[in-house]
Order: structure tokens, then sequence, then C-alpha cells
């Protein structure tokens, strides 16, 4: 069963509850040459780097990838501690500048409500609630990778229409070199004519040189080899997305042969018209690496 082209950028979420806490997984990724991933963990969770990273390396194969977890434990019930470093620092300051200040005494509720004085902690749950806590928290980094596999699947999809519209239109452009008049024997067995002749004008040559530089020229003039080499890659470039899966990288290397082709035919090209061609072919070409720029 062949699968579907899937993008690298792509973006999920999943929120979840258990008595005591919730939380929210979020998953972003975008383009990159590899797997790259980043995890932000809510103080605490750094246990579960290792199976989120597991789950991540199972599900999503390349892309710059960034997983946000944060959790917001429940405010009832939470305990009102004072931070007793930070209380003897403020009651040494009001010791050695009451004597240098003429002013009033600072009231309780006042030395309480400096910041970093009273601290809100929370008040710990069961070792049962937490790991409860953590087995949900992994089923929604589950559930979040899911959405962004089949977000990025969905994007993919369009891409693929996109890459098969270039390609037609690269086959196109080299049925249109195939059949350009300027490959006729007869033209080309005219041009050749005319360069031996300039040569011979120029250069006192022997009948068996004049051969061997005819020889040589026709061979410079044909582009046969590329059309051909043209042709083979486009099918295997339509068999690649049609296959789908994670093929970005093969197509790659696919759009930089075609590259490497288009540039031979214009340079070996005998006519402006088929320059032309070649011109619109590496135009079309580079739009469609573009485009292969964002397959995982």
């Amino acid at each position: 069963m062949s699968q579907t082209l899937a993008s690298m950028t792509g973006y999920a979420r999943a929120a979840g509850a258990v008595p005591g806490a919730s939380f929210l997984c979020e998953v972003k990724s975008v383009n990159g040459r590899g797997l790259d991933i980043r995890l932000r963990l809510a103080p605490g969770f750094d246990a579960l780097e290792s199976d989120i990273r597991q789950l991540i390396g199972k599900m999503v194969s390349r892309g710059s990838l960034t997983f946000n977890l944060s959790v917001e434990r429940d405010g009832a019930g939470g305990d009102l501690l004072i931070n007793r470093q930070a209380l003897a620092t403020v009651l040494a300051a009001i010791d050695e500048l009451s004597g240098r200040i003429p002013a009033a005494p600072p009231s309780l509720d006042g030395i309480l409500g400096l910041k970093g004085v009273l601290e809100q902690r929370d008040r710990p749950m069961s070792p049962d609630a937490e790991e409860a806590l953590a087995s949900a928290i992994l089923d929604g980094a589950s559930q979040a990778l899911v959405d962004l596999v089949l977000a990025r699947r969905q994007e993919g999809s369009q891409i693929a229409a996109v890459l098969l519209d270039r390609l037609d239109e690269i086959e196109a452009l080299v049925q249109r070199a195939e059949t350009h008049p300027a490959r006729g024997r007869d033209v080309i067995l005219a041009r050749l004519r005319q360069q031996v002749a300039d040569i011979a004008a120029d250069i006192a040559m022997p009948e068996e040189r004049l051969a061997q530089e005819a020889l040589l020229l026709a061979t410079k003039a044909d582009i046969r080899e590329e059309l051909d080499r043209l042709a083979a890659h486009i099918s295997a470039a339509r068999q690649l997305i049609r296959g789908g899966g994670a093929v970005g990288r093969r197509l790659d290397f696919l759009a930089q042969e075609f590259n490497r082709e288009a540039n031979t035919l214009c340079s070996k090209s005998n006519a402006v018209e088929l320059t032309a061609i070649g011109l619109d072919l590496k135009a079309a070409i580079d739009q469609l690496r573009e485009q292969v720029q964002n397959i995982e």
C-alpha cells in the first residue's frame, strides 16, 4: 500500500487533565536537513524526555521539531510558605536603616507583602497521582504527534500535486526540444558543413583531420543523451511522488540531476530556440526543487 508525501511543516496540540493537574502538549515542525528535536518541558518533568523523544522518532523522520509541555496544578490545597532567607534579608535591611532614616517601622503585612517573602507552593500529589499525570502526558504527546503527522501529510498531498504539475511542464519542454527542427539531420549536417568549411578556410587541414573535427562537432551538438536522461528522471520522480513516504532527499537529488542535464542541453544547443527551451527547463526545475525542499 502506497503512502502519501509528507511536508516537513506542521503544528498540533493536545490538552488533557487528571485530578489535581492539567497539561498542554504543543508540537511544531519546520524544514530541516535531518531530524532535529528540541524539547521544552515543564519543571519537574525531565524524566519524560526520553519517552517523548522515542515517540517523535517513531512518527517523524525529518524536520526541525519543537515540543512544548506546560503543566498547571490545581491551586486549591496549595501551601503558603515563608521564604525564611528572603525574610532574614529584609529584616536585616530594616535593622540597618532604622537608625539612619526617620520613618515609621514597617508593618507585618507590609513585610509579608514584599515579593519573595511569601511563596505559594503546590501541595505534592500522591505518587499514584503523579504516575497518572505522567501517563496522561505521554498519551497527549502521542495524540499531538498523530495530529502533526496528519497535518504534514495533508500539506504534503498539496505539494505532490504541484510537483506533478511541474513534472508535466518539464516533460512538455523536453518534448518540444525533442521535436525541434534544429535537431533535424539535415539542419545539423548543414551546420556541420559550414563549421568544417570555416575551419578549413582558416587552417590547412588534412581530410582525415577534417573528418575528426566534423565527428567532434556532431558529438557536441547531439543532445540525445540529455533528453533520454531527462525522460528517465521524470519517470523516476513521478514514481517517488506516487509511492510516497520519506523521499524528500531522493527527490532533491533528482532535481539536481534535472538541472545538470538542462545546463548541458543549453551548452550543446545549436539554435537560439533550443537555448530558450533549455532556459525554460531550468526555470521549471528551479520551481520543482523549491517545492521539494518542503518534503520529508
